[in-house]
């Protein structure tokens, strides 16, 4: 009898330990342990959350779209290591992740990444108009395509950059019930920044990506890599100044765009030499760039006393 409990338990403890490993699993999968992709995106979406409510936005869509971005970015990385899960063995950064490794399946993984979608779509379902859930499928295609383009497209980054992005427009639709010109140019901006951004993190990876011949833009500007990433991050700020002025913000939002702007150059000083940790470093240092601009939009709002919600 003691014997069969003993048993009993062993078989539970490794039935848990296994369970455990497989959830880990999964939080790497989703790069739940990484979240500056997530900043990355929530960053832009909270720009035009502000942008498109004058410095009001709801309550209510602040956390729907907060939320949505955790679960649609999640989902773009199952997505993104399915498709590449012949290619990140031979990558040395990739090769452990767990699609790789071959500790999830393809088939866990297309039913996460469906699960995770679908949880964003109905999140959103009770408040959208015809309009926002348009956009939202959109969005999941957007999400879900993107890892196949870096088979043909020189420049995927500019397809990320309009998946990353593609919460402005539906932030101003969602506050607006339209999507003005404004819109369509913060979705622009963001495709310069996340070019910018997601070269520094295509040069860490550049000499294994071109033996494996994935495309990236860091193989397509070549030797002239640092200086499209400057002319991007100018055009990124160019065109949040615009809409940013046209909304009639002033010196707080200006310091934002300063602030970032000074940033982008400490980057070229990491990027500079090429090299792997440098260029990484700069990759991640892009969250603080996204949080200098919303701060100065927060904050030009914010000394007019138009507070949020």
């Amino acid at each position: 009898m003691v014997h069969t409990i003993y048993r009993s338990c062993d078989m539970a403890v490794k039935n848990l330990a296994q369970i455990r490993e497989k959830l880990d699993n999964y939080e790497r999968l989703m790069r739940l342990d990484k979240p500056i992709g997530t900043l990355l995106l929530l960053w832009p979406t909270f720009w035009a959350l502000w942008l498109s409510s004058g410095g009001r936005p709801s309550w209510v869509w602040v956390w729907v779209f907060a939320l949505g971005t955790v679960l649609m970015r999640s989902a773009g990385c199952v997505i993104n290591d399915y498709a590449d899960r012949d290619f990140d063995p031979h990558v040395a950064r990739t090769r452990e992740r767990p699609l790789a490794a071959r500790r999830v399946s393809p088939r866990e993984a297309l039913l996460l990444a469906a699960g995770l979608t679908l949880a964003a779509l109905l999140l959103i379902l009770p408040l959208a108009t015809p309009l926002l859930l348009g956009l939202a499928v959109v969005a999941a295609f957007l999400a879900g395509s993107y890892p196949f383009t870096k088979r043909f497209f020189a420049i995927p980054q500019a397809y990320l950059g309009i998946a990353f992005g593609f919460g402005i427009p539906m932030a101003y639709a969602a506050q607006q019930g339209g999507l003005p010109t404004e819109a369509w140019l913060l979705l622009l901006a963001n495709v310069f920044w996340a070019v910018a951004y997601d070269t520094e993190y295509a040069m860490v990876d550049r000499p294994d990506d071109l033996k494996i011949g994935i495309k990236t833009s860091a193989i397509t500007f070549g030797r002239f890599d640092l200086l499209a990433v400057m002319f991007c991050y100018a055009a990124a700020f160019g065109l949040i100044a615009w809409v940013g002025m046209q909304a009639g913000l002033g010196w707080a939002f200006v310091g934002g765009l300063l602030v970032a702007a000074a940033l982008a150059v400490y980057h070229y000083t990491l990027i500079r030499e090429r090299q792997g940790p440098g260029c990484f470093k700069a990759f991640l240092h892009n969250n603080w760039v996204g949080a200098a601009i919303f701060a100065g939009i927060v904050l030009d709002y914010g000394r007019r006393g138009i507070l949020p919600f």
